[in-house]
């Protein structure tokens, strides 16, 4: 006997309720396209509630020189020219669109006296670019988002677990699913669908994301769509992570506390960062100051738990509290710490997957008909290193476009193509998990993987050990077919977990596999036995499935921009 099921029609189906999803919906109700978005967490705490620093778009609101073509440049140069040109083009041409898009939701924004939006330095960009408010500028746009998507009374499942996305014949026709409370079922029929479920850092120890976000689901449920995954070898580590306590190891701390002048210094008290790029010290890119940082503390000089510290406390309160105030506040929280006195101790924690779901430039089409990936679920804008502040702008104008191309398919579509066969496959694959009675326990399969990423395939990585992961990988796989999953009076999060973790397993495979084949160090990918960028390697990686990686060529970059790509200097920029 089968649990109840919910059974809804929609035209559009959007699967993740962070930014990305969120402003896909709004821009389908907007035109009067039927559209349903579901999460698995409460969209008020999506992912995207999470980011600090800002979001990026060439106002030119502070430096009048500033452009779209230098921005394009600046994310170029920074990607290590493993970026897309075309979809750089498109999120730096459409940037500040998408900034008048969120002041038209209400957004507030920090801004000048005079009125104008206030832009601050991130990171490698040549000129400030970078929109805020105060340091939780992505709470607020997802504010902003959630307020603007209750306006136009678009329908929002908060609690649904997509496992499966329905396509028959490489067409899509909608989604599996259940609900996390009381276990019913949800067979949601759509004729085009919206992957916005983020991406894959929550398979390493230390990260910024929370226990039960960003496991891979996007990748899995793409792949057995009959999509391909591109670059999840490359991952962001952002060097500032928490420690301590346990709970929260890897909590970010904002790089807005480098931006605004923190120092970065070893057990010995060194200022290490002039070692490693003394010109730019703290303001170096972020894959830089991780390196320097897991160097520092895998030669020796880290602290007793493994870190190195980040001191603010040579900077004038008035600053911590106006410019930090959420760094301030976490701190205090969760290990009582008042930052205007002592340093905070960092590690560098998995913090953004760059690579994704393989989608087409003009539309995040994925190549199955009706189905498209967005946010950090896509790829294609990043490369091997992303700018900080672009991953915010890119859901606001992808998350537009693609909202225009879904309701194009779908008013397009003459008939929708349904398979029961693949619904009956999606139904057997939850029975199954729930009738499942096996010795072994999700959470500490969970564990084993994240173990084995984090030592096999973290900030540095190579051939042997690479190679022992995918050994370690393929002996917990085995053991997957054997949990136990005990739903209770709590709910059916023992459920959801146990799909985490077929997730987890699949996105940690694509990644060791890609990750032994770029052969070379570039951007925030660092093989220590392939020092060097190798140029051949200037392609992407297409994972199609266990043991199947393809390369593909990159589009060349306009000669307009090439022009303006160079090497950026920190001098002076922690003067705001």
């Amino acid at each position: 006997m089968h649990s109840p099921e919910n059974r809804i029609a929609t035209s559009v189906l959007v699967i993740g309720t962070g930014g990305a999803g969120l402003r896909a919906a709004i821009e389908l109700a907007e035109h009067g396209v039927d559209v349903l978005a579901v999460g698995k967490r409460p969209k008020a705490d999506a992912h995207t509630s999470l980011a600090a620093g800002g979001i990026n778009a060439a106002l030119a609101t502070m430096d009048p020189e500033d452009t779209w073509q230098q921005h394009a440049a600046d994310t170029l140069k920074e990607s290590y020219l493993l970026a897309n040109p075309e979809t750089v083009r498109i999120v730096t041409e459409g940037a500040a669109r998408g900034i008048d898009d969120l002041q038209r939701y209400g957004m507030p924004f920090a801004r000048e006296a005079d009125g104008r939006i206030s832009q601050r330095f991130f990171g490698a960009h040549t000129y400030r670019r970078t929109a805020f408010a105060g340091d939780y500028t992505g709470l607020e746009i997802q504010r902003t988002l959630v307020n603007r998507a209750a306006q136009l009374d678009v329908p929002i499942l908060d609690s649904v677990y997509i496992t499966r996305i329905l396509v028959r014949d490489n067409a899509v026709f909608g989604a599996y699913g259940f609900d996390l409370t009381d276990g019913s079922r949800y067979v949601i029929h759509a004729d085009a669908v919206i992957l916005a479920a983020g991406g894959h850092t929550r398979i390493w120890r230390r990260t910024s994301s929370r226990r039960d976000e960003n496991t891979g689901d996007s990748f899995r449920l793409a792949v057995l769509a009959g999509c391909r995954i591109r670059d999840p070898e490359l991952v962001q580590f952002h060097p500032s992570g928490l420690i301590a306590p346990e709970n929260a190891a890897g909590t970010l701390v904002s790089e807005a506390a480098r931006g605004e002048g923190g120092i970065l210094r070893n057990q010995l008290g060194e200022r290490f960062m002039s070692r490693y790029d003394p010109e730019r010290m703290e303001l170096s890119t972020r894959d830089r100051v991780s390196l320097a940082a897991y160097t520092e503390i895998k030669e020796g000089r880290g602290t007793p738990a493994g870190g190195v510290w980040l001191d603010v406390s040579h900077l004038p309160r008035e600053t911590i509290m106006t410019r930090l105030p959420r760094v301030y506040q976490t701190l205090l929280e969760l290990q009582m710490l008042d930052i205007t006195k002592e340093p905070i101790e960092i590690a560098p924690t998995a913090h953004y997957s760059m690579g994704g779901v393989w989608v087409r430039s003009e539309d995040h089409g994925t190549g199955v008909d009706g189905l498209y990936a967005i946010g950090e679920a896509g790829s294609g804008l990043h490369g091997a290193n992303r700018l900080g502040g672009n991953s915010l702008i890119e859901l606001l104008v992808y998350g537009r476009i693609v909202g225009q191309a879904a309701a194009e398919y779908s008013a397009g579509l003459d008939a929708q193509r349904r398979s029961a066969e693949a619904l009956d496959a999606a139904r057997s694959e939850v029975d199954d998990l729930l009738a499942a009675d096996g010795p072994e326990n999700v959470r500490s399969l969970q564990r084993a993987l994240r173990d084995i990423m984090t030592e096999h395939a973290g900030v540095v990585r190579d051939e042997t050990g690479l190679r022992e992961g995918l050994a370690e990988l393929t002996a917990v796989d085995a053991r997957i077919n054997d949990v136990g999953v005990h739903p209770d009076i709590a709910g059916f999060q023992d459920l959801a977990h146990a799909f985490d973790l077929k997730s987890s397993a699949l996105a940690a495979r694509a990644t060791i596999e890609t990750a032994l084949e770029r052969r070379e160090t570039r951007g925030c990918h660092n093989r220590s036995d392939y020092p060097d960028v190798d140029p051949a390697l200037q392609v992407n990686l297409v994972w199609s499935g266990p043991g199947s990686v393809q390369r593909e060529a990159i589009p060349p970059i306009p000669g307009e921009i090439a022009a303006l790509m160079r090497e950026v200097s920190s001098a002076g920029k922690l003067v705001e």
